[in-house]
């Protein structure tokens, strides 16, 4: 059950997380974020919550007739994505996955600057399908990266992994957002929303907690942009599913297909139009999930240390949310200092992963991150396992 934070001066918040857990400045973070004008009731904040800008990640947001882009984030639509392979168990695996990774590596590009060359079929799909945000004729690098970027992973926490459930029964499950476009699109508007506030003399308690106000002009692109980047994410993420199954396929010799009726698609950074409590509002998940009652999504934990799928129970004090994975309890920069690549080879010991970079994966070191286990604790009340998903191949961006 959740802890109720509240202050005089802000709003209301409750938490999933016990009070003596919750970080000072993640408690004062959210009721800054709690007392925005245009908030509407109680912010809700997740057990992997920790410090964002403007915004905690781990926070869900309504609010009435605006919206605030910081909430959102940079990377709009970032999200999971899992399937179970149709008819593949452990068993029938190749006994040597030692190659899997180099054949990831070859096919989906990632890290900073890894884009794709060519310009394919899949983004010609794509873009007679939903078109152009609004600053496609604005910004050359919007409309240099949407197509080249199209099917990579990027760096940080992203990750492809293959992993086995309880039943032994094989998943892929891969973690990407808009990639260089969405970023682009987010810091423009995040931007316009301050140059907003000051037009119409509005006051926030933190700048990066600007909001564009429905019925201007500057929200309507907002919303057209957020819409297309959440959809070029969830395409994204699919092309490197169906293209890590092709690899995992060839390196089993035989032609593979996702189990479409158990395919869990969920955006953790973006905002929706909903109804709650007999009221309409955009309600924003930044590093959350939306949990309606009988929904699944996937909680992914850190590097190596598995991940839970899950269905959602409808908590109506939650907006139908859940976490988005773990949390960070470190900072990449506390990480680096604290942990070695010795610590990191011991972390994944057993898992087929980018050994020959583990300097460079350092500050996504298990440790890092909180206990994912005690995470899905804290909200048995806005979900139920399903399975547990552990971790045979990792790859990450570098």
């Amino acid at each position: 059950m959740p802890t109720t934070l509240t202050d005089a001066r802000d709003g209301r918040v409750l938490v999933w997380l016990p009070k003596h857990e919750i970080d000072d400045q993640v408690r004062a973070q959210a009721l800054r974020t709690a007392g925005v004008a245009c908030v509407r009731g109680h912010v809700a904040l997740m057990p992997d919550a920790h410090l964002g800008k403007g915004a905690t990640i781990g926070t869900v947001i309504p609010t009435a007739d605006a919206i605030i882009p910081s909430a959102v984030g940079v990377d709009i639509g970032c999200g999971v994505v899992a399937a179970p392979v149709r008819d593949l168990t452990l068993d029938r695996l190749p006994e040597d996955l030692g190659p899997l990774v180099e054949r990831w590596m070859r096919a989906i590009p990632a890290g900073l600057g890894r884009w794709t060359d060519d310009v394919d079929r899949a983004w010609a799909a794509f873009e007679k399908q939903h078109g152009h945000p609004t600053l496609w004729d604005d910004d050359p690098k919007v409309a240099q990266r949407a197509p080249r970027q199209l099917g990579t992973l990027g760096s940080g926490n992203h990750f492809l992994e293959l992993c086995a459930d309880d039943a032994d029964h094989v998943w892929l499950m891969l973690h990407s957002g808009s990639r260089g476009p969405g970023n682009r699109l987010a810091t423009h508007h995040m931007e316009r929303a301050k140059t907003v506030m000051r037009r119409l003399a509005l006051a926030v308690p933190d700048p990066d907690l600007a909001y564009l106000v429905q019925g201007e002009p500057e929200f309507h692109a907002y919303i057209h942009d957020l819409l297309w980047a959440q959809e070029y994410a969830r395409f994204n993420r699919d092309r490197m599913m169906r293209l890590a199954l092709a690899e995992l396929g060839a390196l089993a010799g035989r032609e593979l297909q996702f189990d479409e009726s158990r395919y869990i698609q969920n955006h953790h950074n973006f905002a929706a139009l909903e109804e709650h409590g007999g009221r309409t509002l955009w309600i924003t998940r930044k590093g959350a999930i939306s949990a309606r009652a009988g929904q699944l999504g996937v909680i992914p934990g850190s590097m190596g240390t598995g991940s839970y799928v899950v269905r959602g129970r409808g908590d109506p004090a939650s907006y139908h949310s859940a976490s988005h994975g773990a949390g960070r309890r470190m900072s990449r920069t506390k990480a680096r200092k604290t942990f070695t690549p010795e610590d990191m080879e011991r972390a994944m010991e057993g898992l087929v992963w980018q050994r020959a970079a583990a300097k460079r994966l350092i500050d996504e070191i298990p440790g890092a991150y909180k206990d994912l286990d005690a995470v899905i604790a804290y909200q048995h009340d806005l979900v139920e396992v399903v399975t547990h998903l552990r971790t045979l191949v990792n790859y990450k961006g570098t």
